[in-house]
């Protein structure tokens, strides 16, 4: 029995995991899979809860699942640089304790939503990008910590730490992937600025002689930003550090129209952790406002890569175009001529073109 763990988290996290759970249920219906769900606390709720943003029994629930469901974490309401406990720290510490050391996020540019781009439509179209984004070391997880300098003044820092077994296994995942894509690998650094990133390189030129049907060009991070508006379309899977990757996966995520469109996947020596890339949205939460898709097809994900269904997660995919197709909208993906509707009946459009 595959056993999943959903951790629905805090704000419009507990309506979109709620909704992705429905198109779930309509295809254990339609392809007869076998699972048991078990929901757990995380971020500010876990916070309220026992004042822990990623509680023992949430450990002990994620390590014995098959894989993980994730809503959003945090809000104003935990939020300050005065707060020491923060929703945060529970996504990055299960990041560590699952040992989920590569992120996967899909940007596509789906033909329905070109024009609610901020990009010219011919910028944009058939654009279908991976980012893989090393997750548990770099800047986020190095020494850091504040202090009073010789004048007198608060000084902090930040140290950005990677070895090369670190780099070798996230750029390992990313050559595997190009293979099954379009076989071409673009390597982000900024390797004319820091040892970090001339380390990253030389990595990178080790692996990719084991992968000659894979073509390969580094690109410094501040250049990949500025080709990501000038023309997406060249690129098929990246392959960066935590910091540049958590702001490059970001930036993409425009292309496609809304964070509301963009699964992501976390994978490593554990169960896979599966999540909408979009936060919390406290300002829109319990409004029946949300967008559902980036968690619908975060679950296409895990069906996919968990569940090693493809024909499950290909159905879910074309029931979200489906949907789409309608002319269907919540608000981040409305213009003028299509319908808007809610985070449920976006949801009821998908499920209804699964079954």
């Amino acid at each position: 029995m595959f056993k999943l763990a959903v951790l629905p988290g805090d704000g419009i996290g507990q309506e979109v995991t709620a909704q992705a759970l429905n198109v779930l249920a309509a295809i254990k219906q339609k392809y007869g899979l076998a699972y048991e769900v078990a929901t757990g606390l995380i971020g500010g709720s876990a916070i309220d809860a026992t004042g822990d943003p990623l509680p023992e029994e949430t450990k002990k629930l994620v390590t014995q699942s098959d894989a993980v469901l994730l809503g959003a974490v945090g809000g104003p309401k935990w939020d300050g640089p005065e707060k020491n406990v923060r929703p945060e720290q529970g996504l990055l510490g299960i990041r560590k304790l699952l040992c989920l050391y590569a992120n996967l996020r899909l940007v596509k540019c789906w033909p329905q939503l070109l024009e609610q781009s901020p990009f010219k439509s011919e910028k944009i179209a058939g654009v279908d990008l991976l980012i893989v984004r090393e997750l548990t070391g770099g800047a986020y997880f190095g020494t850091r910590g504040t202090e009073t300098g010789d004048d007198g003044e608060p000084r902090a820092y930040d140290t950005i730490e990677y070895s090369a077994a670190e780099i070798r296994r996230i750029v390992k995942v990313a050559f595997a992937l190009a293979g099954e894509r379009r076989r071409k690998v673009t390597s982000v650094d900024k390797a004319n600025v820091l040892d970090t990133s001339r380390l990253w390189r030389k990595i990178v030129q080790e692996e990719s002689r084991a992968y000659p049907e894979i073509a390969l060009n580094h690109l410094y991070v501040d250049n990949c930003a500025m080709q990501l508006c000038l023309n997406p379309a060249q690129f098929d899977v990246l392959v960066t550090e935590n910091m540049f990757g958590d702001i490059l996966s970001d930036q993409a995520s425009v292309l496609g129209a809304s964070l509301g469109m963009l699964p992501s996947a976390s994978i490593g020596e554990g169960p896979a952790l599966y999540e909408p890339a979009h936060g919390s949205a406290p300002d829109i939460a319990g409004q029946d406002k949300a967008n559902p898709l980036a968690a619908i097809l975060s679950l296409a994900m895990l069906l996919r890569i968990s569940f090693r269904n493809a024909e499950a997660a290909n159905a879910v995919e074309r029931a979200v175009e489906a949907a789409l197709d309608q002319g269907l909208r919540t608000p981040d993906i409305w213009t003028a001529g299509t319908t808007l509707v809610g985070t449920a009946a976006m949801t009821a459009a998908v499920v209804k073109a699964i079954n």
